[in-house]
């Protein structure tokens, strides 16, 4: 049986997993048929989501709840990738020469830092727009969430 292909998923397309909007079903197929791959910031930008989602109503005191705890289990097959230097150094060039977010700009010297170490060329899976254009740009392998 071959192992389980890697792949860096954006927090954009994380959310998806937990909350049902455009996209969901997809990212939801696309996280069984990977490997977990991310940054550090993760977990963090996806409580940022759900505590933005709660404060304006589109998510329960409950419902936030028990996504913390289904993420709480998810997280055990997580591999996050460190914000390194090198990858703080790479970001800063990417926000130089894309103008993306400190975020999108940390995502893809994330992805791009794990496949030099690795070796591996691996799907850049995202539904964020300006970073689906840097990750274009960039010529990495791309799959979009709409």
């Amino acid at each position: 049986m071959r192992p389980t292909p890697w792949a860096y998923f954006d927090s954009s397309v994380l959310v998806k997993r937990y909350v049902s909007e455009p996209g969901s079903a997809a990212a939801r197929r696309l996280l069984r048929q990977y490997r977990f791959l991310s940054s550090a910031v993760t977990p963090v930008e996806v409580l940022s989501s759900l505590t933005r989602r709660y404060s304006v109503g589109e998510l329960t005191h409950r419902d936030v709840s028990a996504i913390r705890a289904r993420q709480d289990k998810d997280c055990s097959y997580w591999e996050l990738v460190e914000v390194s230097e090198i990858v703080l150094q790479r970001a800063e060039e990417l926000v130089q020469k894309t103008g993306i977010t400190t975020l999108a700009a940390t995502h893809l010297a994330s992805a791009r830092t794990f496949q030099a170490a690795s070796g591996l060329a691996i799907p850049f899976i995202t539904a964020d727009v300006r970073q689906r254009k840097a990750a274009q740009a960039l010529g990495l392998n791309l799959i979009w969430v709409a």
